[in-house]
């Protein structure tokens, strides 16, 4: 079984914190709607007739697609590809698009799950992160899909300035008392090249706060839990069959496909990527080319991303399948790198398997480079 992400690079304006591959013209979006679906055509026999499980339409923003325009894409799909009669069919959204008229034909497209970029329910975090939509159109455009929508899922960010422990802690009653089956929840971060980096280096913000963050993800865990979801992934939250396939299939290493700008592609042995630039990406496709590079990973890159994959997950680290996959070896060094961490409360194991504590957890990230495989 394998996956296809479609990565949509547009957006109406630029969030501060994001270092996405994106653009704010909407100049060539034809263009690149042409392109993406000659890429779906180029490569529809890249993984031999695999069944397509799972179809993320992510960016960008990719609700600013018309109906019409998403249909077009799903119909090369369908005609190219053999799509399973239940496959997983995700659109990520901004609530300021999403007016009733537009989930109502979105709901009788194959889209069957929504992704929705709330991020916080207060006006003043929004223009903080320079989102296009205000808090009000978060809580119309929740209560119309959701009479539409069976399957959703929201996006949350914690760790923002000013968002004291009270105000993050109603952002998350606001969620659960929707009723939304699904959330995402991410600690804000600053990347380079982004307008919050450059910000905080002018001292026109204050640094992001790491205690701060900790206490919010801890609030977060504990919460979720008591509304009975399932942090099934360090940043993921689920009631029970609401888990994301899509992206559980990336942490399980399955193939999937990525067409677009910047997208990533994984066959199990290869890694693809696209061009990150537009204008290159459709000159590529136009010639019939595909714009991309391919990196073939090494045993030992393959064992860290299990590593830190596995560790971010509720199914862990399977020890049988380490010696299965990368040999006993790997299997003595890593049961020797983990034990200071088991000793410290910070992983245990189960069944044979490294799982991480809930005192881990906001450190899965340091605990699963130290178990890296650096040398051959």
């Amino acid at each position: 079984m394998a996956g296809i992400y479609l990565h949509i690079p547009f957006c109406k304006q630029a969030c501060y914190y994001c270092d996405f591959h994106f653009s704010t013209s909407l100049k060539k979006k034809d263009e690149m709607l042409i392109a993406i679906k000659r890429e779906l055509l180029l490569r529809k026999n890249e993984f031999g007739g695999e069944k397509i499980e799972t179809i993320y339409v992510g960016g960008g923003t990719p609700s600013l697609l018309t109906a019409k325009e998403l249909e077009s894409i799903f119909f090369v799909i369908y005609d190219n590809y053999k799509v399973v009669n239940n496959a997983e069919i995700t659109l990520e959204a901004n609530p300021d698009d999403l007016t009733e008229q537009k989930i109502k034909e979105l709901a009788k497209l194959p889209v069957n799950r929504l992704s929705i970029g709330i991020q916080s329910f207060f006006n003043d975090d929004l223009k903080f992160m320079n989102r296009a939509h205000t808090a009000e159109e978060s809580k119309k455009c929740l209560t119309v899909a959701l009479q539409y929508f069976d399957n959703i899922t929201i996006d949350l960010i914690y760790g923002v300035p000013n968002m004291n422990t009270e105000k993050w802690l109603e952002n998350l009653k606001l969620a659960f008392k929707f009723g939304v089956p699904h959330i995402s929840s991410y600690a804000l971060t600053v990347e380079e090249k982004t307008a919050l980096y450059n910000f905080i280096k002018k001292g026109k913000v204050l640094p992001l706060d790491e205690n701060l963050a900790l206490e919010h993800f801890n609030l977060l865990v504990t919460e979720a839990e008591k509304n009975e979801f399932v942090q099934y992934e360090i940043s993921n939250f689920g009631k029970q069959n609401y888990f994301s396939k899509h992206n559980t299939s990336y942490w399980l290493g399955c193939n999937y496909l990525g067409i677009g700008p910047s997208a990533h592609s994984f066959n199990g042995i290869e890694r693809y990527w696209n061009v990150s630039n537009n204008t290159k990406y459709i000159k590529a496709l136009v010639a019939d080319k595909l714009p991309n590079e391919v990196e073939t990973l090494s045993v030992n890159n393959l064992f860290n991303e299990y590593i830190m994959t596995g560790l971010r997950t509720i199914w862990g680290v399977s020890y049988q399948k380490i010696r299965k996959d990368f040999g006993e070896i790997y299997l003595q060094q890593l049961k020797k790198n983990a034990q200071p961490f088991i000793k410290r409360g910070l992983l245990e194991l189960t069944n044979n398997t490294l799982i991480t504590t809930k005192k881990g957890k906001f450190l899965v990230d340091g605990i699963a480079s130290d178990l890296f495989k650096i040398n051959s």
